[in-house]
């Protein structure tokens, strides 16, 4: 009866010790609770001040002095040559058939490509950046967005049905952004896609081939001096001719056009002797015929003209 006792009160003992360590670990948890909160909201923070500090640092803020809701585009000095960033991007629509090809068209400078999509369509970013402009225009875009990017470019997409995002929203390459529609100065429902450099009209197809789903390459050198050339050789790639079908010099790299003019889309690892062995040229005449020089540098998606 004696020993009992002194085990009873030893197991009581124990048990409200656990019971008190235990009260002690849940108000440690709950002291802990607010400091964790506080620290992931520290770290979220942190994340988003690294962020911005790398956006801050992007190529478009760079080239742009100023953000402004009021205009869809506004020209200002162009650099003489500027890298565009093409990687992570996003086709605005998974249409690869161009109805109407950047350049003049009915007596004007149409500044972008047409392609061809329905009513309800998704429209996506092309890349990631923020959306600048949400607005309509009755006798031109119709109901439209304007994006800037971080690698430097605004893109502008026109005549859709239905804008998905609001002003100086951020969004990322693939979101959607718009529906395809026939709004604005259209005759039928498409998408009028235009990509901008410092508020100038480039020729999309330099950058965008739909008709692959891809882009032309990992970056575009911009360069005032071989613009032009690069534009007009890019629609006669992957543009159309003038009854909507696809250019002849597009079918296959050995179609020929009325003037027998033939064209090279340059492969990775390709060089300029690589090119001229394979269509049996010499790297004089490819020089010649794309003003360059023997020690000039391609890129992966260029084109050349090699006859």
């Amino acid at each position: 009866m004696y020993l009992r006792r002194p085990i009873r009160t030893f197991i009581i003992t124990a048990f409200l010790a656990c019971g008190a360590v235990s009260a002690s670990a849940q108000d440690l948890l709950a002291r802990q609770a607010p400091i964790d909160k506080k620290m992931k909201a520290v770290d979220t923070l942190a994340l988003r001040d690294i962020i911005n500090k790398e956006e801050s640092a992007s190529p478009s803020a760079m080239l742009y002095k100023e953000w402004s809701n009021k205009y869809a585009h506004q020209e200002t000095e162009m650099p003489d040559s500027f890298l565009i960033n093409l990687r992570n991007f996003c086709m605005p629509t998974t249409s690869r058939v161009i109805t109407s090809n950047f350049g003049k068209r009915w007596g004007r400078a149409h500044k972008g490509l047409d392609i061809k999509v329905y009513i309800g369509d998704t429209i996506r970013a092309a890349f990631s950046g923020k959306v600048r402009i949400v607005r309509y225009e009755a006798r031109g875009y119709g109901n439209y967005v304007v994006i800037r990017h971080y690698n430097g470019l605004e893109t502008i997409y026109g005549h859709m049905s239905k804008q998905l995002v609001q002003e100086d929203q951020e969004v990322k390459a693939g979101d959607p952004i718009g529906l395809g529609g026939n709004t604005g100065r259209s005759t039928g429902s498409h998408l009028h896609f235009e990509t901008r450099l410092c508020g100038v009209a480039l020729n999309p197809a330099i950058m965008f081939d739909f008709k692959n789903q891809d882009v032309t390459g990992d970056s575009y050198m911009y360069r005032k001096s071989t613009y032009e050339h690069d534009s007009e050789l890019a629609t006669r790639i992957n543009g159309v001719d003038g009854s909507g079908n696809a250019s002849a010099s597009s079918s296959s790299s050995s179609s020929r056009s009325k003037s027998d003019v033939r064209y090279h889309k340059v492969q990775k690892g390709e060089t300029l002797s690589s090119i001229a062995r394979k269509r049996h040229v010499t790297v004089d005449k490819l020089c010649k015929l794309n003003r360059l020089k023997k020690t000039s540098i391609i890129r992966q998606g260029q084109i050349l003209r090699y006859s």
